[in-house]
């Protein structure tokens, strides 16, 4: 794999003279206290402006300003016209436009397609605050401020939809955002080294219509270059399509003798995989196979009379370079414009911080891999340690507990392929699964140095772990569990199963409950050394492709037996470019090669069925009992019906819940008694788990 070009290396742009901002300016007040008579660069948002790194707008606009570039936040603005979008002036070099840290459909709306009344991401979580489509919306409504002006859209949601994708809201198969919004550039991923090079090379003078070699972004184009050899994936057998190259070649067929670097990939057309849902399939598993900065080559796609091209995945960030952006001179808080105003998200992650990005599980209804890539890019210990101390000594309100130290998960820190080789020529779409690759490192020694360092420091109290942990990766370190168990548990522990019946599990990529077991045996044995009651919270999915009536009944089944009553739960949601929508969508399986007679997937679509799931979860839930009684009758598993503790729900229904009011048993008949010997004293006063 080629070395990058170091982010800190390039030469400041002269504008590095003005110094650093307090903060971003919203305004042409703050704009003019700090001497700025424009803007180079002005970054619009749906989020709140929080100057915080784990917000995008704030890690990306910092970057850059350390690059030399002054930087402006347009944060959540009115969309209904172009005014808002003139606030700053014209930018000098680009709009940068993002929907913020979540994808705007995902952030205004339920699994259920129900709207959401409130928004984590903005003052006081009032909803409302930002477009369906946000990137869409925003960039035409920059074009139309200031017209030839550059747009350049990123963030997770342009990321999730630079090709064509099944939309779950629309329930349709949409283009690339690149042609609806008709942005310059896309930059999926992580954006910092794209963004980096784009913004120099636009500050010397070159055009944005010339600016095609740079990783991690694509854009529009008319034909293929000569240089280029197409080759053709745009049907199932691999053998048959069209294109624009110098050389048009099948996959099969390809010539060993041409350098891989020459290739570009052309996937099915907008057309093919509107028309057709199995070539959708197909389209995504080629699409899925080329994501390894390593050895992916370019993909293209035909929309209309265009394609939409996409370079090789950014290159993963070098620990100095993380630990660089991380300690940009952030102040760690919303924006001094929003008052008193309280930010949810803010609010939950102030005293948290970032250790990683990146996640090799693959998980097929996870955005993760799609958006981070799957090679883990890991700070250095002492750049945590430095941020601990910053949020000690400056960060308002903190009482000594760090609520957590992870990323996309707790404990994949320092983690990554043994041989650089082997990761560089991989193409599998987990690294742990169905097992653990033999040459993954599931050594967590730098993880558990890290934690006995954080919790020694003065003024630390607590350092908690609240990013989801890996336990299949956990089990093979039982040193980090004891560490993780006795010292950094604040008496529950989230961890995500997700289900119990190999048939989701399969289509999840996730391990079987069996390795849960032996997750919670060590953490069961780790507490009681400890002398600690902790708990762990499992997370289940409900309505996921794959999963049938009868594997929701028989988890709801293993939720009672081991005595956990869920009070939330969570649906199946079809997100922009995963692998698990393309099976909801197509029905077909993606993780196999897609042919003609290829195995197909069950997708639970209609709203009863998708109630029925989340009902089995809840299966506590007086509410959900009518329905429930329903479909065991029609399963043929009356025999769960009935006031004993074999029993999964009763045959009465309380007054004022859902259904028939009947009749209510004596108290002793309907409770809930676990296995013996599961309970603790303490335990006896809350006999019920409820998660």
């Amino acid at each position: 794999m080629q070395s990058p070009q170091n982010l800190f290396s390039y030469r400041k742009y002269w504008a590095a003279r003005f110094g650093v901002a307090p903060v971003l300016p919203m305004s042409r007040q703050e704009m003019e206290q700090l001497g700025w008579d424009s803007c180079d660069i002005i970054i619009v948002t749906g989020d709140a402006y929080v100057d915080h790194p784990s917000f995008g707008m704030a890690l990306i606009g910092r970057l850059l300003e350390a690059q030399g570039f002054r930087v402006g936040i347009i944060s959540q603005p009115e969309w209904q016209s172009a005014d808002p979008f003139r606030v700053l002036g014209r930018p000098n070099l680009f709009f940068g436009i993002t929907a913020g840290n979540m994808d705007s459909m995902v952030n205004r709306y339920t699994s259920d397609r129900r709207i959401r009344s409130n928004d984590a991401y903005t003052p006081d979580g009032a909803g409302g605050k930002r477009p369906d489509r946000s990137v869409v919306v925003y960039a035409q409504r920059a074009r139309e401020a200031y017209k030839g002006v550059p747009v350049i859209i990123g963030g997770i949601e342009a990321s999730l939809r630079r090709i064509a994708h099944y939309d779950y809201w629309s329930d349709k198969v949409r283009r690339s955002i690149l042609p609806d919004s008709k942005a310059d550039i896309l930059i999926y991923g992580n954006a910092e080294r794209a963004l980096v090079e784009v913004a120099h090379r636009l500050a010397a003078g070159e055009k944005v219509s010339e600016i095609r070699d740079v990783r991690g972004t694509g854009f529009m184009r008319s034909d293929i270059p000569e240089e280029w050899v197409e080759i053709d994936s745009t049907s199932l057998d691999d053998q048959t399509g069209s294109g624009r190259g110098s050389q048009l070649v099948s996959f099969q067929h390809r010539p060993k003798e041409i350098e891989r670097s020459s290739f570009v990939v052309r996937l099915p057309s907008y057309d093919q995989v509107v028309s057709d849902q199995q070539v959708y399939a197909h389209a995504s598993r080629i699409f899925h196979l080329e994501t390894n900065p390593g050895n992916a080559r370019p993909l293209v796609q035909r929309h209309g009379k265009r394609d939409v091209w996409l370079n090789p995945p950014p290159l993963p960030m070098e620990t100095k370079e993380l630990d660089h952006i991380y300690e940009l001179p952030y102040t760690r808080r919303p924006h001094p414009a929003y008052g008193d105003a309280k930010n949810p998200a803010w609010e939950m992650i102030r005293f948290s911080i970032n250790i990683m990005r990146g996640c090799f599980g693959g998980c097929t209804f996870c955005s993760i891999t799609e958006h981070e890539g799957r090679i883990v890019q890991n700070r250095s210990e002492e750049s945590v340690i430095r941020e601990i101390e910053t949020i000690r000594d400056s960060v308002p309100g903190f009482t000594g507990t760090i609520s957590d130290l992870g990323g996309p998960t707790a404990n994949m820190y320092n983690l990554r392929c043994r041989d650089p080789k082997v990761e560089e020529s991989c193409r599998r779409l987990s690294c742990i699964y169905p097992d653990i690759c033999k040459y993954m490192s599931t050594d967590h020694k730098s993880l558990i140095t890290l934690y006995r360092r954080a919790r020694k420091l003065p003024g630390i109290k607590r350092v908690l772990i609240a990013s989801g942990v890996r336990y299949d990766m956990a089990v093979r370190d039982p040193e980090y569990i004891r560490e993780l168990v006795t010292n950094h548990v604040g008496g529950y522990l989230k961890i995500a199963p997700e289900h119990t019946e190999s048939g989701p599990l399969d289509k999840m990529m996730k391990p079987g409950i069996g390795v849960y077991d032996k997750f919670k045996k060590l953490f069961e044995k780790f507490s009681k050394e400890a002398g600690k009651e902790q708990y762990l919270i499992p997370y289940f999915i409900a309505a996921h492709p794959g999963t049938s009536d009868g594997d929701m009944l028989n988890l709801a089944i293993w939720l009672k037996q081991n005595n956990f009553r869920l009070d939330q739960v969570q649906a199946f949601l079809p997100t922009p470019l995963a692998l698990a929508s393309a099976m909801y969508h197509s029905g077909y399986n993606p993780l196999r090669k897609v042919r003609r007679g290829s195995e197909q997937v069950s997708a639970v679509r209609g709203m009863r069925q998708r109630r029925l799931h989340k009902a089995f979860l809840r299966y506590h839930d007086p509410e959900n009992w009518p329905l429930l009684r329903e479909a065991l009758k029609d399963m043929g598993r009356a025999d769960l019906i009935g006031n004993g503790k074999k029993h999964l729900i009763p045959s009465f229904q309380p007054a004022g819940t859902g259904g028939k009011a009947g009749s209510r048993p004596k108290r002793s008949s309907s409770r809930v008694i676990p296995k013996r010997g599961v309970r603790s004293k303490q335990q006896k006063r809350k006999p019920k788990k409820r998660l």
